[in-house]
């Protein structure tokens, strides 16, 4: 799976940035202090305290906010009568600005921690459904090892259009990348109502074809179910994959999907697919056929597939991602790098950023364990 490197994890610099955040308040002050003492009586800088509650809000409870507040009244009486300033009007009025100044950034305290509480559990609501609909492959699955990208293109969204599985079945490993035509809820809907269709039939269906078949029997079937929602009006392109446990070779279906890249020894190609097969839910305009690819695939040999998000990026001048010459630079790379390597180039690609969903599993088959030598007589 894709993994950080040596970067720091985003919720250490979180960490971090609200450390200083509930520091500055008290940095504040004490430059306040600090410069108001040191300056000509005719200089106020005790006005700048004003800003002190203020900026407690932004990282303390409503509580802490009130205690920060004080202290900072506090403060500003102690120089004001140390600047001989009379109790009336101009200490009392100066201590009601700033007690009011308090009491709204206390409620705007308050209001941020409904709002960060609330986030909180949508997180961690989107958190388990990206588990059930997109479950996190394992790094191992039978004879293949596999590596994985994915990035949702709506920004703190944990699952997009774009879909994937891999199925341990007996004597092969299946899989599936696909990418649903548009971007929102719907995408979504429709990438888990194939999901769905894929794992009951993964086990079942004879071969690709036939598994091909269930994809759009399940679509259908939820477009009768519900004729108003937006899945039944959306299509999807799908690239179904077979890997045997015995024989090196692997077999693929496209769905209208972009072929995937090929890597054996030091070639990359993509696979030739002879008669691909219309995206899932338009079979009805043509009478459905599907041709099955069965191309060599020996240990040490990688597949990677992708979403049209990562073939499609392109740069300022509007050139596609050069994704073929990328994965020659990368022979020697191992799998688990990859997904990293292609993340960091095609956001530093895109102008710094995705505008599309972006999906890449990478498949490599696996040495064979060493034969066990035979017991001696």
């Amino acid at each position: 799976m894709s993994s950080d490197g040596d970067r720091p994890p985003p919720g250490s610099r979180t960490r971090r940035h609200r450390s200083l955040g509930r520091m500055l308040p008290f940095l504040v002050m004490a430059l306040t202090v600090t410069v108001d003492l040191l300056t000509p009586q005719r200089e106020r800088f005790d006005r700048f305290l004003a800003a002190v509650p203020a900026l407690a809000a932004v990282s303390w409870s409503a509580r802490g906010t009130v205690v920060i507040g004080l202290i900072a009244m506090a403060m500003r009486a102690v120089l004001s009568v140390s600047r001989g300033e009379p109790l009336v009007p101009d200490l009392l009025l100066n201590e009601a600005v700033l007690a009011a100044v308090t009491a709204v950034a206390a409620w705007a305290s308050r209001l941020r921690e409904r709002y960060e509480r609330d986030l909180r559990e949508v997180t961690a609501i989107a958190d388990v459904v990206q588990r059930v609909v997109l479950r996190p492959l394992p790094a191992r699955l039978g004879p293949v090892g596999l590596d994985l990208l994915y990035v949702a293109a709506a920004a703190k969204a944990r699952i997009g259009g774009d879909f994937y599985e891999a199925v341990r079945v007996p004597g092969a490993v299946r899989l599936m990348l696909g990418d649903v035509q548009g971007k929102g809820l719907g995408a979504v809907e429709t990438a888990s109502v194939l999901l769905g269709s894929y794992r009951a039939a993964v086990d079942q269906a004879p071969d690709l074809a036939a598994l091909a078949d269930r994809l759009e029997e399940g679509l259908g079937r939820y477009g009768a179910w519900a004729p108003d929602s937006d899945a039944a009006e959306r299509f999807a392109t799908v690239v179904l994959v077979e890997i045997p446990d015995h024989g090196d070779v692997v077999r693929l279906l496209s769905c209208g999907h972009p072929a995937p890249l090929l890597q054996h020894g030091r070639e990359v190609a993509p696979v030739a697919f002879a008669d691909p097969s219309l995206p899932v839910n338009l079979s009805g305009l043509l009478p459905a056929r599907h041709h099955i690819e069965e191309v060599p695939f020996a240990p040490g040999d990688r597949l990677l597939m992708f979403t049209d998000g990562v073939s499609e990026t392109r740069d300022a001048s509007g050139t596609f991602y050069p994704l073929e010459e990328r994965m020659r630079g990368w022979l020697t790379e191992p799998g688990s790098r990859i997904p990293d390597l292609l993340h960091t180039d095609l956001a530093a690609y895109g102008t710094g950023h995705l505008d599309d969903d972006v999906a890449a599993l990478l498949v490599e088959r696996l040495p064979r364990p060493a034969a066990a030598p035979a017991p001696r007589p």
